[in-house]
């Protein structure tokens, strides 16, 4: 998804879609073709299943064969610091949720990049970053979106599926069209130097983003609300007494209705 010229635009250029049967998981196979081959900016290789998906903290995803959305996505975005790389973490969690925002409403971002319906997971996704000296060389997007799956019988506390919460099917590949479209107009916006923007609808559309809830760090459960996302990503808690917590990923847990950790 080269943005340049018309006139100097060729076929190397445009982004390839590749899909394959069964992969061990899709950031695995477009690493491989990256290294193989020059694959274009904005190519996609997107799977019927992944034998080992991968998720954040080390975590295994769940996605039963040719009944969910599976791929990775390979950009090089050499102008974006390395300090402020977690913008395209929000570039692609904002494209999910305007893709399934389609089809349901209620959808929201949960810190620092699950997709949310009301309180339940619908898609995750595993961001590799590649740095050169102080900028991003490459960067490798993995994202599971729950389509039609019917039953969940791994022991992830809450996912749901497109399917579950409308009863209807949908078809994988129109989905992966749309988040492709949406996706695509955030990283022009990006490469357009418009970071202020984007995340502006990033913390509109982040979970428990208004009132107080209860959280869970190193000290104990605690109450507060999000005060804001830092450009590094890190998350700005606000307690009731107007104290400001700051925390990496991992290093916050937070804490749903019926007290089981998400």
């Amino acid at each position: 998804m080269t943005v340049q010229n018309n006139s100097e635009v060729t076929q190397k250029d445009i982004p390839q879609i590749i899909h394959l049967a069964e992969v061990v998981s899709t950031n695995l196979s477009i690493r491989e073709y990256v290294e193989a081959q020059s694959l274009p900016e904005g190519s996609v290789i997107w799977a019927d299943y992944q034998n080992a998906g991968r998720g954040q903290k080390g975590n295994s995803w769940e996605s039963e064969a040719l009944k969910n959305l599976t791929f990775s996505v390979v950009l090089y975005p050499n102008t974006i610091p390395a300090r402020e790389q977690f913008i395209i973490s929000q570039i692609t969690a904002l494209s999910v949720k305007k893709t399934l925002e389609k089809y349901v409403d209620e959808i929201t971002i949960k810190w620092p990049n699950d997709i949310y319906w009301r309180d339940k997971k619908i898609c995750g996704m595993l961001i590799e970053n590649d740095l050169s000296g102080n900028t991003i060389y490459c960067s490798i997007i993995g994202i599971g979106i729950n389509i039609n799956q019917e039953v969940f019988r791994s022991k992830a506390p809450n996912p749901i599926s497109l399917l579950q919460i409308t009863g209807k099917k949908y078809h994988r590949e129109d989905i992966l069209d749309m988040f492709l479209s949406y996706f695509y107009s955030y990283y022009l916006l990006l490469l357009q130097e418009k970071q202020d923007e984007i995340r502006e609808a990033y913390n509109h559309a982040l979970y428990r983003k208004d009132n107080y809830h209860r959280y869970k760090d190193d000290n104990g459960i605690f109450e507060a609300i999000i005060a804001d996302i830092e450009p590094s990503g890190h998350l700005l808690l606000q307690l009731q007494d107007g104290s400001i917590r700051r925390y990496a990923f991992k290093e916050v847990s937070f804490i749903p209705d019926n007290d089981y950790f998400c």
